[in-house]
């Protein structure tokens, strides 16, 4: 931790006032922005950018009411994901998918599922026949898919032993996911999965978790729109959970 904020947090558990604490908030407001600001999900209707930066905050005091400085653990990565977490809660309050949204996303999974079993990796072409899917509705989907996981690498990631990679998303130095899991014995899964995966899909992983950069900045990089990188990172997650998932 650096010199300032030991000092930040020193003074904070010394004091407990208002004033130590408005300190601490003001300090790791940024960090809500980039948590928020990552997530990749537009708000439902009635809410705006402001709102779910607002629910942030909420993640982010209750980080800080929790946090224990002589536990080792690093800021950060205590409270990115409550800061995430508390925007999820909120935002599960509302029906932001729709009940034909959902009825994609599972017709997906089904078949994403089916493919890896017959051919070990998914194919744009074989998984649109299989679910009878034109190239529109079918890319559509996938942007449902990707909005649906809201950035979670590390929810797509959790396996049912552990809370490695949700309690381990960002490093000080916001380090890479795989860096953070480099202690977890569920590495070799992980990267078995992020192998299979097309090599575009790798990419965008790569840059978005590994790199930070943003779908926007992502399809600036490859050349293509944001909504064509939604379409990619979601085809990816699909695929993640359902390798991980089968293992």
């Amino acid at each position: 931790m650096k010199e300032r904020d030991q000092e930040l947090w020193t003074r904070y558990f010394r004091d407990r006032s208002e004033a130590a604490k408005e300190e601490v908030v003001c300090r790791y407001l940024p960090l809500v922005k980039y948590v928020v600001g990552r997530m990749a999900v537009s708000p439902p209707s009635g809410l705006d950018y402001d709102d779910l930066l607002s629910f942030g905050v909420f993640g982010l005091l209750d980080a800080i009411d929790r946090f224990d400085l002589e536990k080792g653990a690093a800021f950060q990565t205590f409270a990115v994901p409550r800061i995430r977490g508390a925007v999820l809660d909120e935002l599960r309050k509302y029906d932001w998918i729709s009940r034909t949204g959902r009825e994609k996303i599972q017709k997906l999974n089904r078949a994403v599922d089916k493919v890896l079993q017959d051919q070990g990796v998914v194919n744009d072409a074989v998984l649109m026949n299989e679910l009878e899917m034109d190239e529109k509705t079918y890319r559509e989907t996938l942007e449902i898919a990707s909005r649906s996981y809201i950035v979670s690498l590390d929810e797509v990631l959790a396996l049912d032993d552990g809370e490695v990679v949700r309690e381990g998303v960002l490093a000080d130095d916001a380090s890479s996911a795989l860096e953070v899991l480099e202690e977890s014995e569920e590495v070799e899964k992980v990267v078995s999965a992020l192998e299979k995966l097309p090599e575009r899909e790798r990419f965008v992983i790569s840059l978005y978790y590994y790199e930070g950069l943003t779908l926007k900045e992502i399809g600036s990089v490859l050349g293509v729109t944001e909504s064509r990188v939604s379409q990619l990172h979601g085809k990816a997650l699909v695929a993640l959970r359902r390798m991980l998932q089968a293992k």
